[in-house]
Formats: C-alpha cells, sequence, structure tokens
C-alpha cells in the first residue's frame, strides 16, 4: 500500500473534480439473491451505481479497522478505532489488468463526525447521509454493546463505507472539495475544514427551537414531511426492537436443539442397531444449533440497513427545520418592515393608531415640530428600504432553498424506496434460506432414523 504525495492528490483533485458531473441516479442497497457469494456481498450494505458522480472517477473503500492506543486531548491515555480509506482512480484498471495500488490514509470516527458536520452546515438544503451508530442500539441479549467488539467495529467499518459511497454518489456532495480531500489528504484536512469557518454558520439549537414554535406561516410540504420522518422513525424504531425481540427466542430455539444431540449421542451409545442412526442425527442437530450464530450475524446487517434509515429521518428534519428557520427569519423581517411602515404613517398624519409610549409621551409633552416630523419621516424611508431589500433577499433566499431542498428531497424519497424495499425483499429471502435449512436438517435427522 502507498500514501498519496501532495502533488499527487493535487493534480488527480483537479482532473477528478473537473470531471465530476452530477446524476439523477441513487444509491441502491443490497441484492435479492442469496448465494453463497452474494450473501457475501450483501454484508457491503449499500450497492451504488457505479456511473454516478464521484464514483464515475474513483474508487473507494474502506478496507480495514485497527485499534490504537494513544493520548486524548486532556492528555489521558484512550483507545481508539482508525478506518483505512483506500482510493484509486477508476479508469487505471484496464480489462484484464492488474489494479494499481490505491492510496490509503487512516480516519477516526470523529473524523467522520466532522466530516458531516461540516456538510449539514455548507448544504443545509441537502438530506445529508447518516454515519453508522457510534454505540450499538436495539441489541439482542447475545451481541455485544462494546463499541471495541470486533463484530461490532466491522459492521461499522462497513457502514462507513456506505456513507463514502453515498456522499461519492450523491449529484452535489460528491462535488465537495473538502470531501474529496478527506478521501486523498491525511495531513492537515482538519485544519482545511476549519478554514471554511463552517462553525460560525452554525445555527443555534436554541434559535432553531425559537423559529419551530413561533413561525406562522410555515411551508404545508415541510410540515408533513416533518411529521412523515417523525412516524418513519417510530415504525423502524418498533421493527427494529421486535427484530432483536424474535432474535434473543430464535437463538434460545436453536441452541435447545443441541439438547437434541446430546441424547441422541447418549442415547446411541446404549444400542447396536440403531447407534449409527441415532449419532448421526445427534450430528445434524448439533450443526443446526451452531447455525444459529451465523444467521443472526447476517441479519444484524439487514438490521443495520434499517438503522440508516433510522438515522435518515434525523437527517430529514433536520432540512425541515431549516426551513423552519429561513420561513421565521423572513417573517420576523416583514414584520418589522410593516412596523416601519406604520411608524411612518402615524408620523405622516400625526395619529397614534394604537397605545403606545409614543402616544403618553405625545399628550404630556406636547407635538413634535414639523422639522423634527419630516427628519424622522426622512430616516423611516431610508430605513423602510432596507426593510424592503431584506424582504426582498430573505424571499429570494428561502425559494431557493425550497427549489434545492425539494429536487433532494425527490431523490431521496426515490432512493428510500427502493432501499427499504430491496433490503425488506432480501431479509424475507434470508428467512425462506434459514427455513429450508431447518427443513433439510430434519429431512437428514429422518433418512437417519429410516436406516436404523
Amino acid at each position: 500500500m502507498r500514501h498519496a504525495s501532495s502533488s499527487d492528490s493535487s493534480s488527480r483533485s483537479q482532473m477528478i473534480m473537473a470531471d465530476s458531473g452530477s446524476s439523477d441516479e441513487v444509491a441502491v442497497i443490497c441484492n435479492t439473491d442469496i448465494t453463497s457469494t452474494e450473501s457475501e456481498n450483501n454484508i457491503i450494505n449499500t450497492m451504488v451505481e457505479r456511473g454516478t458522480a464521484l464514483l464515475k472517477k474513483m474508487e473507494i473503500s474502506v478496507a480495514e479497522a485497527d485499534k490504537r492506543t494513544g493520548k486524548n486531548t486532556v492528555n489521558m491515555q484512550e483507545t481508539y478505532t482508525v478506518y483505512l480509506i483506500e482510493t484509486r482512480p477508476a479508469e487505471s484498471v484496464s480489462e484484464g489488468g492488474t489494479p494499481a495500488a490505491p492510496d490509503t490514509l487512516w480516519r477516526r470516527y470523529s473524523e467522520f463526525e466532522l466530516l458531516r458536520t461540516y456538510l449539514l452546515v455548507t448544504y443545509p438544503f441537502i438530506i445529508v447521509p447518516p454515519l453508522p451508530e457510534k454505540r450499538a442500539e436495539f441489541v439482542w441479549h447475545k451481541l455485544s454493546a462494546d463499541n471495541l467488539d470486533p463484530d461490532f467495529v466491522e459492521r461499522r467499518r462497513v457502514g462507513l463505507e456506505n456513507f463514502l459511497l453515498r456522499l461519492a454518489s450523491h449529484p452535489v456532495l460528491s462535488n465537495d472539495n473538502i470531501f474529496f480531500l478527506f478521501l486523498t489528504e491525511e495531513k492537515g484536512w482538519r485544519e482545511a475544514v476549519l478554514e471554511t469557518g463552517f462553525q460560525d454558520k452554525a445555527d443555534s439549537r436554541l434559535k432553531s427551537l425559537s423559529a419551530m414554535f413561533r413561525v406562522k406561516n410555515p411551508d404545508k410540504r415541510f410540515t408533513a414531511l416533518k411529521h412523515y420522518s417523525e412516524d418513519l422513525s417510530t415504525v423502524i424504531s418498533q421493527l427494529l426492537r421486535i427484530r432483536a425481540r424474535v432474535a434473543d427466542r430464535l437463538y434460545g430455539v436453536y441452541k435447545v436443539h443441541g439438547n437434541y444431540g446430546r441424547v441422541f449421542s447418549e442415547w446411541s451409545a446404549i444400542e447396536k442397531e440403531m447407534g449409527d442412526g441415532l449419532q448421526s442425527a445427534g450430528h445434524h442437530m448439533d450443526t443446526y444449533a451452531a447455525s444459529i450464530d451465523d444467521i443472526l450475524e447476517e441479519e444484524e446487517h439487514y438490521a443495520d440497513q434499517l438503522k440508516e434509515y433510522l438515522f435518515y429521518t434525523e437527517a430529514v428534519r433536520s432540512v425541515c427545520k431549516k426551513h423552519e428557520l429561513i420561513q421565521y427569519e423572513l417573517e420576523m423581517v416583514a414584520q418589522d418592515l410593516s412596523y416601519k411602515k406604520q411608524q411612518k404613517e402615524e408620523l405622516a398624519t400625526g395619529t397614534v393608531r394604537i397605545f403606545s409610549l409614543k402616544g403618553m409621551t405625545s399628550k404630556l409633552f406636547g407635538q413634535e415640530t414639523q422639522e423634527q416630523r419630516e427628519s424622522k419621516v426622512a430616516a423611516l424611508e431610508q430605513s423602510i428600504q432596507e426593510g424592503e431589500d431584506a424582504v426582498k433577499e430573505k424571499n429570494a433566499e428561502s425559494q431557493e432553498f425550497v427549489e434545492k431542498a425539494w429536487n433532494d428531497i425527490e431523490r431521496f424519497k426515490e432512493q428510500k424506496d427502493k432501499d427499504l424495499r430491496e433490503a425488506l425483499i432480501s431479509y424475507a429471502i434470508m428467512q425462506i434460506s434459514m427455513c429450508k435449512k431447518g427443513i433439510q436438517v430434519w429431512s437428514n435427522a429422518k433418512e437417519c432414523f429410516n436406516k436404523m
């Protein structure tokens, strides 16, 4: 393996970023067949259309994970996991030829988090793909919740590769330079992200919360989408809980079959004519009992596909909240403009429509002079002009956001429907295959009994 030099990466960056066009194609997860080879491929979780965006020019993978120990920011020893990202130009692999050695670099999970945070702030109108879970959720009792557990780390490696492929297949995100540097520049990337100043653009949680409760005219489409994402989150959470309970019970049922194996083996020791048949039947029962570990490990990858869309629902709500904030800001500048126009009218006519401090002051100390009123009117006219410009600017910002957001929402809907449909079909096929294996075990046991 070799690391890309900065000059190589820079020239390759210019070539690939210049040629990366947008595309309407979407990422597709999993296959619906479960032959041994395809079942192994399903573990990759997401099969992305290779003709889309950055993937048209670059092959991307998270090849392996490695556990390391070092000191954290407060100078305390910690153990953490790093992930090896491999990239190579797609056109470097000739037909029938040997692929070129990939460029490689290591990234921590926290760096993936920083990348996603940057994308969320920079592209608020886009449903940014989620990261795999940092700690295991919705686990059945035999599954480790330790974030350093090898099986969990492997599933997270698959999820991180899926995340990068989602980004690289997105018509907008795939063209982001910071994302490209994340893939190609190990040193200096964090500094490059922070230099963009994205942290200063991030909306405060309090500001977003205020907008949610105070916006007067929310867009019905975004409101409906937010409610749908909440409902989808509830449904997927329920599915994952049910699946965890079923896995617990299924594990018990399979392992209990090991008792058949033990009893048949003990029984065979006291039989002469029937001994061989009982011994063979016991062996089949032992094999059946042991198979549940691999079955549930494969199931966990299908659960991870559902979890991805559980986390996607939060990304959808993030876009809806950003629209609420833009709408709230638009309403505030419009309200401010209306108030200034009312002030101008009151000064011009000398009347006060509503009870106010200004009205009380006029009654106590007399009316303002003509010159004072004209000076205030001139100042208000200037302020009104600025307000009208602000309203136009916010209107344009809102319209642009809605147009961009809805384009991405439509893209996401197509992707979601295809992904979830194929994931559920694949899960059903896996269950059918598992049942067939159970039938085969008992058919084999039956043959053993017939030969006694």
